[in-house]
């Protein structure tokens, strides 16, 4: 059963990340940064899936979701940034004035690196499996 919900987690933050790219490729720059969050939150629940008894947390804090599957201990300060970067990017609850603000610091190059940096560390989840 936990292979089962690994595949679902890692299909659905593939997924994502082939969205993150179109709404990249549209310009659509506050949407590549919400879907990457999303890939991360996804395959830090496959990790968590496939390494704790219980269903992972219904929470979009990364943090949470890597110290509570033992994965925030083996990440990199570089990684841990990048998590607590990440993590901001949820924007389904923001008032439309913080989605104003941050949609004005996502320029092409941040967007880029966004994505690239997601798929760093989403691949290095995915190592772990």
């Amino acid at each position: 059963m936990a292979t089962d919900k690994v595949a679902y987690w890692i299909d659905i933050a593939d997924y994502d990340l082939e969205t993150a790219e179109a709404m990249y490729q549209t310009g659509r720059r506050l949407y590549v940064a919400f879907m990457c969050h999303q890939v991360i939150e996804k395959t830090l629940k496959a990790y968590w899936s496939k390494t704790q008894e219980s269903d992972p947390p219904y929470t979009h804090n990364h943090m949470r979701l890597a110290d509570g599957c033992r994965l925030y201990e083996l990440m990199s300060d570089e990684q841990r940034d990048f998590l607590d970067i990440i993590t901001n990017y949820n924007i389904e609850s923001r008032y439309p004035e913080d989605k104003e603000a941050l949609s004005r610091t996502l320029t092409d190059n941040v967007c880029r690196k966004i994505i690239d940096d997601t798929k760093q560390l989403q691949q290095w989840i995915k190592d772990k499996l």
